[in-house]
């Protein structure tokens, strides 16, 4: 019996023998691949949570500086995070708030740096479409109404889209072109939710071009259900 049972495991082990023969060297290559593909993602992780972490500290650095107003220091976290961290949410966050300060200053060349940089830089596409959005309005300010209307005709998120076209709309209105200004009221009136407080006040700029868009919907709805 105990024979038998030792020409079995002799058995099986020479199967094992000529299994791994046969297939040993394609499962060491796959297992290797795997675990270095694991351990490749969590350096990845690793990697950006250390750059997250880092561009953190300073995006803090930022607010410190802007509330206590001073500028080197400002000047000096804002390059850093640019020049180390540029594609992290924070460099992209601290560029426009450092926008919004030298804006606030009347310091409107810096101001527009900052946005030009996040709208060139920045990972997310959210926060390139709000950095050409507050581009256009610091244009608007200095009454260049067409280069305002050129970033409102790079590419924006969907989500963007009735903003855009109300902002497109008011610079249109300062150009006198009434028609086309009630054309683009008209498509951020209708992007917007009924609750939105913004759509009221794309009403009143409509009605005060002598449009009540409530009416026109009610008459394209009652056409719709003939």
């Amino acid at each position: 019996m105990a024979n038998h049972l030792d020409l079995e495991e002799q058995e099986q082990l020479d199967q094992l023998k000529h299994f791994w023969s046969t297939w040993g060297t394609l499962i060491s290559s796959v297992l290797v691949v795997v675990f270095g593909a694991v351990a490749a993602w969590n350096g990845y992780q690793f990697w950006q949570n250390r750059q997250a972490s880092q561009a953190a500290a300073l995006f803090d650095a930022v607010e410190v500086a802007v509330r206590a107003g001073d500028q080197p220091r400002l000047e000096q976290a804002f390059g850093d995070i640019r020049e180390k961290y540029p594609r992290t949410m924070q460099a992209a966050q601290a560029g426009l708030l450092v926008a919004k300060v030298e804006a606030e200053k009347g310091q409107r060349d810096a101001a527009k740096a900052a946005l030009e940089w996040v709208a060139a830089s920045a990972s997310d596409d959210g926060y390139k479409a709000l950095a050409r959005l507050r581009m256009a309005s610091l244009l608007v300010e200095q009454k260049a109404y067409d280069e305002a209307l050129q970033q409102l005709t790079n590419s924006f998120p969907a989500e963007f889209d009735a903003v855009k076209a109300d902002r497109k709309a008011d610079i249109l209105v300062l150009q006198g072109k009434k028609q086309e200004a009630i054309a683009e009221y008209s498509r951020a009136y209708k992007s917007f939710g009924e609750a939105s407080e913004y759509r009221r006040l794309v009403e009143v700029k409509l009605n005060a071009l002598g449009i009540q868009p409530q009416a026109v919907a009610s008459v394209a709805k009652a056409e719709t259900a003939k």
